[in-house]
């Protein structure tokens, strides 16, 4: 496993409110570093006056981190919001870890769970439109990050390019996602003259839509496990009531907190489903103490 540090950030004139909103921000990035094969050893909850545009946390605390890492054989640093090129750039210089922020960590784990075609095409390109900005002169991606977490691509590929390759490739991927589309909705027209009705299954990660799925179905149809975003690819069953009256089920891609938009763009084709549904059946689990404020978020997601 990964030693991990994790680093939340919160503005002095939030209140208390925001502060216990960080800290279970940062519990959920906790869980998603578990999801990349990583363990936190200790999480930083730092309070500033106003975000540092250099080192984000300013370059006094990121030392006090860097001590801690030193100390403690750290290999990562995981951020709980998206740095710019030029924060991570800077906090690479004070900090002997890799720094890895929460994009990039939900990124690492959606190429970790692409099994299909498609899935793999829509991780890349929200890969690679990450990566562009974040280039360094030499024309390679973060160098000195080698390995782990946050380095992951579909099919455990090496993610490095110069910037004509990263656009080159980008285009290509969005072509090969049109032809997707087109064969999408050849399978939509079919299903539309079957007269059909469609229910997908929609909700936070991991609050259990993939169980409910293969209970209605009495199989294993689905991938489950007790972490998250263990459903990329939307998996569609018919399902045969004991009136024999018919319906769709899907299975579809769980939401979460600071969703990276880079994800939301590439995986439009696969969230199309949620759109075409009959009945959308949001799946929540009310021993979630954050479970209303986790649903006001699908609902936004879904709205977009």
């Amino acid at each position: 496993m990964e030693k991990v540090v994790t680093v939340g950030t919160v503005l002095k004139s939030a209140g208390k409110k925001a502060i216990e909103e960080e800290k279970k921000s940062l519990e959920e990035l906790k869980n998603l570093v578990a999801t990349a094969n990583g363990i936190v050893i200790k999480s930083f909850l730092v309070k500033r006056d106003k975000i540092d545009p250099a080192y984000y946390i300013g370059r006094g605390k990121a030392e006090e981190i860097n001590d801690f890492i030193v100390q403690n054989n750290i290999r990562t640093v995981v951020f709980d919001n998206e740095l710019s090129p030029a924060q991570i750039k800077n906090l690479e210089e004070v900090i002997s870890a890799k720094i890895v922020d929460r994009t990039r960590l939900i990124l690492d784990i959606f190429a970790q769970r692409a099994h299909t075609k498609e899935a793999q095409l829509q991780v890349e390109l929200a890969q690679l439109q990450y990566m562009l900005p974040r280039l360094t002169q030499k024309g390679i991606y973060m160098d000195n990050q080698v390995g782990g977490i946050g380095t992951r691509g579909p099919g455990e590929t090496k993610l490095e390019y110069d910037r004509r390759k990263i656009m080159q490739r980008i285009e290509k991927i969005k072509e090969e996602l049109k032809k997707v589309v087109v064969a999408r909705n050849e399978q939509k027209k079919l299903r539309m003259e079957t007269n059909i009705p469609l229910i997908a299954l929609v909700g936070y990660t991991n609050v259990g839509k993939s169980t409910l799925f293969n209970t209605i179905l009495k199989s294993s149809s689905a991938y489950t496990d007790d972490k998250l975003f263990a459903t990329l690819d939307p998996l569609i069953r018919k399902v045969v009531l004991p009136t024999k009256e018919e319906f769709l089920l899907v299975d579809t891609v769980g939401f979460i907190n600071k969703l990276p938009h880079h994800l939301v763009e590439s995986f439009k084709s696969t969230l199309e489903i949620v759109k075409d549904a009959t009945l959308l059946l949001e799946i929540i689990d009310i021993t979630d103490e954050d479970y209303h404020k986790k649903e006001l978020l699908v609902k936004k997601i879904l709205e977009e």
